[in-house]
């Protein structure tokens, strides 16, 4: 085990000597950021934990490095995480069920996964002595109304009382909750790519609105988090947001649309920070940290930052909006557009 508070300190490099375990390794994050720990930092060792065996052999074709290793495995699965764990030093954990109305259909499954798997890995961390974990959460955990926000709630509170239960240990929990990842599996941008291909792109509600961000940011929040999270502490980025109606008329201008509305369990804005969350947040450049409730395992409280006025809230409806030409130009920026 190395010392990862030292080697957090400092900009570079980053995770020198430590080994890595990313759960759900095999999505769209866990790629863009197994990329980026072989690219930038001299990671010992990148574990990749997905249940998923074809996609574990996609990935090994790709990413052809002896520092990775592909550890089939559940996060409902508590001994075998307990196995993975041995001799890790960071867990990033993005294992879960993401879509709304699968959730909405499946609720037990999604329990399973996003509640038990996140109790599973807590105690397997714990106990075999993890520094630093960091967990992946969504803006529909903020007043969820549907079974997938939900769960990312509970996550959420589990993986800041985490913390109390490590107790005077060394391991420290952590979170980033942010909104939609541009072009990531199952989402919008790569349907209505297709979508335009057949000619007719189908829309849930046009002034529905929602947060972006790119993945390259995502992992960047996640950096930012193992470096200066202390314990408990969510991490949120500063966000544009658009109208369903302007990406798809950034994307397939002309192209008929048909409105086939919400889908069971969708909001029609989405919110990063609540108003009762705000009493704990403080404000950066470029993101927001929301502090405990109760810090009861002893880190020096956070100090920096500015708190936010008192009954703020950040949501997509009031976010900064983008325009037609700006999310085209976004869209060109991360690839998904020539």
């Amino acid at each position: 085990m190395v010392d990862l508070r030292e080697a957090l300190l400092t900009d570079a490099p980053r995770l020198e000597g430590a080994v890595v375990l990313v759960t759900g390794g095999t999505g769209s994050f866990g790629r863009a950021f197994v990329r980026r720990l072989l690219d930038e930092s001299d990671a010992a060792k990148i574990i990749v934990f997905s249940r998923d065996e074809q996609k574990h052999y996609a990935m090994q074709q790709r990413f052809q490095d002896r520092r990775m290793r592909f550890f089939v495995g559940d996060v409902r699965d508590r001994d075998r995480l307990m196995r993975a764990l041995n001799g890790v030093d960071v867990v990033i954990h993005a294992a879960a069920m993401k879509h709304v109305p699968i959730a909405e259909y499946n609720p037990i499954e999604a329990i399973r996964t996003n509640i038990d798997g996140a109790a599973n890995l807590i105690d397997a961390a714990i106990d075999r002595g993890v520094e630093r974990v960091v967990a992946l959460s969504t803006d529909k955990a903020a007043s969820p109304v549907n079974l997938y926000g939900a769960t990312k709630l509970c996550m959420e509170k589990l993986f800041v009382a985490a913390n109390s239960y490590a107790g005077a240990g060394q391991t420290r929990f952590d979170l980033v909750r942010y909104g939609n990842v541009v072009g990531s599996e199952g989402s919008v941008v790569p349907l209505f790519l297709r979508q335009k291909a057949e000619g007719a792109l189908t829309l849930t509600e046009p002034s529905m609105t929602r947060f972006w961000i790119g993945m390259d940011r995502a992992v960047d929040l996640v950096m930012l988090a193992l470096k200066e999270g202390r314990g408990g502490e969510v991490f949120i980025p500063k966000l544009p947001a658009c109208t369903v109606e302007a990406l798809a008329e950034a994307m397939a201008p002309g192209v008929e649309r048909r409105v086939i509305g919400i889908r069971p369990g969708e909001k029609f804005h989405e919110t990063l920070i609540t108003e009762d969350e705000a009493r704990n947040v403080v404000e950066y450049e470029r993101h927001y940290v929301i502090r405990p409730n109760f810090p009861w395992w002893g880190e020096a409280e956070r100090v920096d930052g500015t708190p936010v006025a008192e009954g703020f809230t950040y949501s997509s409806d009031a976010a900064q909006r983008l325009g037609v030409d700006e999310v085209r130009a976004l869209l060109i920026h991360l690839g998904f557009l020539s």
